[in-house]
């Protein structure tokens, strides 16, 4: 988007601009928001806008509750659905202490420090996500039932959602993502819409933004959305996967002609893998998130390989800048900053410490014996227990945003 504080004056003063959205999100990943009127931009701007930090949970107690949002104007963009009387717009904030120090309970400040620790070490870090929701209809009786009984790739009839992901699509163009691909999903009712990759802060505001515009089209349209992980007992679960390439020099550090990987991009794997049972409790944050995990294509153990889509990562098989892995464990639940800075800082301490990969997996390891790889909590509990003994962890996010977000 690439938006200054010039441009957005700019643009509500020439647009008539009625409202103006500061958004941000709570330590768990929950959208907030507040609404200010054009008059109050340019304060904003430079001040920031107070508020109740002890109403918001995961944040501070009453005892010391002031914070401030800050605009940030590269995240601008309008609220289609909410621009019927006059336009709508929306920034996502930074969160400020009253002396001007950032707020370290804040996952855009926390992804921005690992952020910075990449460019530190000559790497820029480019993430993408593909989302999968399931879509409701409500019941008279109070309850819900999957929209459609369709599965992968199905259409009308069968696939009763495309009208919906097609306004979705639509929508995300409007606001400034880049749908590439939407489908129906295995699942009933079960859909997918993946939007083009980007930088890892911009991909995580664009989760935020994904969510609350799947979740408001389909209200718009009478349904219910649910990216909670395992929705439908016995049916595919809510995955996002995260794809994630780094660029060095000009260089993405996952491609290469003969298919054989760099040491750098083995080290950074290596890294998310001897890692990955500590940040189980961020990428997969709810109880159902292990009830997803082992079934239907979602990995059980860290484990990694080319194709094959039983593994925890994998390197797809693509061309040219479109290289990259995908890291299959995580579900929508997440709150993204603090899950992609726990994963790119992972991946980064491999390659600082040049860890060792562990060979290729090619076995379905849905079929293998239970103790032959290493496996993934299996419980949100047990997830939480090892997060908290994590010297990483704590590390990465800090001591009181870990205890806080376990503690939650």
């Amino acid at each position: 988007m690439g938006f200054t504080q010039r441009d957005v004056a700019e643009f509500v003063r020439e647009n008539d601009v009625k409202f103006i959205r500061l958004a941000f999100c709570d330590l768990f990943g929950e959208l907030k928001n507040i609404s200010i009127l054009p008059d109050q931009l340019e304060k904003a701007f430079k001040y920031g806008v107070a508020f109740d930090a002890s109403a918001v949970k995961g944040f501070l107690g009453i005892d010391r509750s002031d914070l401030f949002l800050r605009p940030d104007p590269s995240t601008m963009s309008v609220v289609p659905w909410r621009s019927m009387g006059g336009i709508v717009i929306r920034m996502i904030c930074d969160i400020f202490y009253p002396d001007g120090r950032q707020f370290e309970g804040s996952g855009r400040y926390i992804l921005s420090k690992v952020r910075q620790r990449a460019a530190a070490m000559g790497y820029t870090a480019n993430f993408g996500a593909e989302c999968e929701f399931y879509l409701f209809k409500e019941r008279e009786d109070g309850g819900a039932e999957p929209l459609d009984d369709g599965g992968y790739f199905d259409v009308f009839p069968k696939d009763r959602g495309e009208n919906v992901r097609r306004e979705i699509c639509g929508t995300l163009e409007q606001m400034g993502l880049r749908p590439e691909r939407s489908h129906h999903e295995h699942g009933p009712g079960q859909n997918e819409i993946d939007f083009r990759y980007d930088g890892v802060m911009e991909t995580a505001d664009n989760i935020v933004t994904f969510r609350w515009v799947v979740a408001s089209v389909a209200r718009n349209n009478g349904l219910v959305a649910s990216f909670e992980p395992k929705p439908v007992p016995e049916q595919s679960g809510n995955g996002l996967h995260v794809n994630i390439s780094l660029v060095r020099d000009g260089v993405n550090i996952f491609a290469s002609d003969d298919g054989t990987l760099r040491r750098d991009a083995k080290a950074f794997i290596a890294g998310i893998l001897n890692r990955i049972s500590e940040i189980c409790a961020f990428t997969n944050p709810k109880e159902g998130s292990y009830a997803r995990l082992g079934t239907c294509e979602a990995p059980r153990y860290a484990t990694w390989s080319r194709g094959n889509r039983s593994q925890l990562i994998r390197v797809p098989y693509a061309y040219g800048d479109s290289k990259r892995i995908e890291v299959r464990n995580p579900d929508c639940t997440l709150n993204p900053y603090l899950a992609f800075a726990l994963l790119l800082n992972a991946g980064l301490e491999g390659i600082d410490r040049d860890e060792e990969l562990a060979p290729e997996c090619d076995e379905n390891v849905y079929l293998v014996p239970e103790d032959k790889y290493p496996a993934l909590p299996s419980a949100l509990g047990e997830a939480k227990e090892i997060a908290r003994r994590s010297e990483f962890v704590t590390m990465t996010l800090g001591k009181d945003v870990a205890a806080s977000f376990l503690k939650g």
